[in-house]
């Protein structure tokens, strides 16, 4: 996110039937795994119900479709809270988005963050049985002298560490040349003192897993800047506005709830969604330009489309 931010009225953002009347539609047509992130989803109110009804038709497929699983990712402030509603709902596994184990520098990060509300989030999470994955953004000055000890710590509470490099979305201020860390250099890096074995593990997503010797965790690389990963990804973000973007790169969207407001039916909903997945790119466009800070990418926020 930028420093400034201007935050939208909250008529502009679907509802929570809205958003059930579109997650009905992209499962009844085949939609198998459903993602809520954010911003933050678990600050919304109502939401343990919202994952209640969506958790019914991992219970209840034949009145839905066959959805196969609910997660979550989410920065793991009220984790602890949600821990158990999320589990009966039938969430088995959650991303937490930690890109530090150090108090002041996780608190520099997020600005205002507390690192033990997020590290007793976990806590919870394991405890009740969801599987954790890490994610951390590799950011050179930042955070590089710490993936040694985030995974070590991922062994000892038996999570996954997912290292993501950073992309270019949106003007924030920052210099992103002076931040970018290649992944293929920190995997080299690693494997000096970690036995990373190939995994042929593929979730449809980015992330590229190795398995870690030491631990017996995973360890999974997401690299949209050194090594485009496109041709085997079947994500689409539906943002909290209803603009469904079929990739991260692009700005290229389908208003869905332009759809639902004005009346449109099902078929209409449907439509506006085959509109979207027909234009899906064969690559993204994320690139670092030549001069200090410079990037070429999405003019939106990476918190415009969602986590």
């Amino acid at each position: 996110m930028s420093e400034r931010m201007t935050f939208l009225p909250r008529a502009d953002v679907l509802d929570f039937e809205e958003l059930l009347r579109l997650c009905q539609v992209f499962v009844k047509h085949g939609v198998k795994r459903l993602r809520i992130t954010g911003g933050e989803p678990l600050v919304r109110r109502d939401i343990g119900p919202f994952f209640e009804e969506l958790g019914q038709w991992l219970h209840h497929p034949e009145q839905q479709g066959t959805l196969e699983e609910l997660t979550l990712t989410t920065n793991g402030s009220r984790l602890a809270l949600y821990a158990q509603t999320l589990f009966q709902a039938g969430v088995r596994r959650v991303n937490v988005s930690l890109d530090t184990l150090d108090d002041a520098r996780f608190t520099r990060i997020t600005r205002r963050g507390k690192l033990s509300a997020t590290l007793e989030g976990i806590r919870a999470a394991r405890e009740v049985g969801l599987a954790v994955r890490v994610n951390a953004v590799a950011m050179a000055g930042v955070n590089e002298d710490e993936f040694d000890a985030m995974l070590a710590w991922c062994g000892e509470i038996s999570a996954d560490l997912c290292l993501i490099e950073t992309m270019p979305m949106g003007d924030t201020g920052e210099d992103r040349t002076a931040r970018y860390l290649p992944l293929s250099n920190v995997k080299a890096d690693l494997a000096r003192r970690w036995t990373l074995e190939p995994l042929a593990d593929r979730t449809g997503g980015p992330a590229r897993y190795m398995r870690v010797a030491e631990t017996g965790q995973r360890i999974g690389f997401i690299t949209p800047m050194s090594h485009n990963f496109c041709a085997t990804c079947n994500r689409v973000r539906l943002s909290c506005t209803g603009q469904l973007y079929t990739c991260l790169g692009h700005e290229d969207g389908v208003d869905l709830r332009a759809i639902l407001r004005s009346g449109g039916d099902d078929a209409a909903i449907l439509a506006g969604i085959q509109a979207a997945i027909d234009r899906k790119p064969l690559a993204h466009d994320f690139m670092l330009g030549s001069k200090p800070g410079e990037v070429a990418g999405p003019v939106r926020h990476m918190s415009v489309t969602g986590g």
